[in-house]
């Protein structure tokens, strides 16, 4: 099914990671389908929702949910590997990796993927939940957004991921 205003083919991207080695895959794929022309969007919840913080911004309104925050820094760049992360020498390997063969990092393809007109909607539920403000969240974002309107947008759209 395609939007019914626009005639374009539709893609939804639950980012419910904020590993690294996940922000690639959301980062690429909404990008290469906005450059194919198909109207996308990536909701941002849980573990997805932090690399949407402006970087160094501290988070939280308890103690913790600021440990939370702790244990998952705010920003693209902070972003872990999931596994073999080692410290974070895993991170600093891949990122190598990535520039070695040409891969943009995934906060460029971000940017990317904002001027080609992806939505991003950040969870309401997990900004109020974890004590995320909108102030604190990156340029660019859409509205915060519910499950309801993410399942919504999901019933339209032909491809459903969850990364």
């Amino acid at each position: 099914m395609s939007d019914a205003t626009t005639g374009e083919e539709m893609m939804t991207i639950i980012a419910f990671s904020g590993d690294l080695d996940k922000l690639w895959p959301t980062t690429i794929l909404a990008s290469t389908a906005a450059a194919n022309g198909m109207d996308v969007t990536v909701f941002a919840t849980f573990w997805g929702l932090f690399p949407l913080v402006k970087d160094g911004e501290k988070i939280g309104h308890d103690a913790m949910t600021k440990m939370l925050a702790g244990m998952n820094p705010p920003g693209f760049t902070k972003a872990k590997l999931s596994k073999m992360n080692m410290a974070g020498m895993g991170r600093s390997m891949m990122r190598k990796v990535a520039a070695k063969n040409n891969l943009m990092p995934p906060e460029e393809l971000f940017e990317m993927c904002l001027d080609m007109g992806v939505k991003v909607w950040p969870c309401q539920m997990t900004m109020d939940l974890l004590g995320i403000r909108a102030d604190q969240m990156l340029p660019g974002l859409g509205d915060p957004a519910g499950a309801a309107t993410a399942l919504a947008r999901m019933a339209k759209s032909e491809i459903n991921l969850f990364i």
